[in-house]
């Protein structure tokens, strides 16, 4: 009798343990997801670390040996180091020594109000990063405006740089043919416009969880809407810088991308006359993500 009652008691704590998860999982699924991303990060060997830029804390993921050649990859905006996932590992199989800072505003960063967010100030928050942590010369790579911020950044300090890696890359002056303003979604229906932008057939999202990504979506808003106030005004673009670059471009670009069309990054490719261009076929705007079998191993073998 004295065994069935603790079995009871046990059958009851995992059936209150299983309630308690699902009523967290309902209220707060994006929180779930993150810390899913934050476990999966860890088992590969991705150590989460921070430090100070400007007064500012940057969080940043670094994996690899110790003693591989650097590489440092910048996400786009709205996106955040995890973006990161799945090439990484290509890198880190390769012997390099990967770095995946947040940028100021994004991802478990500090988002301070006195910062201007532009692709500038971006790229000298990237620029700090690398000497903080004493990285001299880095193999680059970004991805969407992150592609931007990695061009800036190669333009003014090309000594720091030993390849460049464009992934879907904004920063040539080419006016968006799509509403900016759906980077910050604020209803069902904008998220289902941005989704379709960025990837071909995307899934469909419980209404639960969309409620919930949106909330998210509205506390980031103000940090994705000053970022696009700087983006359009044409003082940033890349088009005069580009043919200025001297070290090994790899430019890769999903075919199916409506985010950054095709076009751009062929037009990147003409203006960078030492570039390859890469087009990974049914891909979309995601591709460092949904495509990184296809993108990992040409990327390793570029930069080794």
């Amino acid at each position: 009798m004295k065994a069935y009652r603790r079995l009871l008691r046990v059958a009851g704590v995992l059936v209150a343990l299983v309630l308690s998860a699902g009523l967290v999982f309902w209220a707060r699924p994006v929180s779930c997801f993150n810390g899913l991303l934050y476990l999966r990060m860890a088992f590969s060997g991705a150590e989460s670390r921070s430090l100070r830029i400007a007064g500012h804390r940057v969080h940043y993921y670094v994996q690899g040996p110790a003693e591989g050649r650097p590489v440092v990859l910048v996400h786009g905006l709205g996106g955040r180091s995890e973006d990161w996932r799945n090439l990484a590992p290509y890198l880190v199989k390769a012997s390099f020594r990967v770095y995946m800072p947040d940028l100021p505003g994004y991802g478990r960063s500090e988002q301070p109000a006195d910062f201007s967010y532009s692709v500038p100030d971006e790229a000298a928050a990237v620029l700090g990063f690398m000497d903080t942590l004493g990285l001299k010369q880095v193999d680059l790579g970004g991805w969407s405006m992150g592609g931007w911020i990695v061009q800036i950044l190669a333009a003014r300090h090309p000594e720091r740089i030993r390849h460049l890696i464009l992934f879907d890359s904004a920063g040539i002056y080419e006016a968006p043919a799509w509403d900016t303003r759906l980077f910050a979604p604020a209803t069902s229906l904008e998220l289902d416009q941005l989704d379709a932008l960025l990837m071909p057939d995307p899934p469909k999202v419980p209404a639960f969880i969309v409620e919930d990504i949106l909330r998210v979506s509205r506390g980031n808003a103000w940090v994705i809407h000053r970022a696009l106030s700087t983006m359009f005004t044409g003082h940033d673009t890349t088009d005069r810088l580009l043919p200025e670059l001297k070290m090994p471009v790899l430019i890769v670009w999903g075919e199916e991308d409506h985010i950054t069309p095709l076009d751009q990054g062929k037009k990147i490719h003409r203006l960078v006359p030492q570039s390859q261009l890469d087009v990974i076929a049914g891909c979309g705007h995601l591709a460092p993500v949904r495509c990184a079998s296809q993108i990992g191993p040409a990327v390793a073998q570029f930069i080794r």
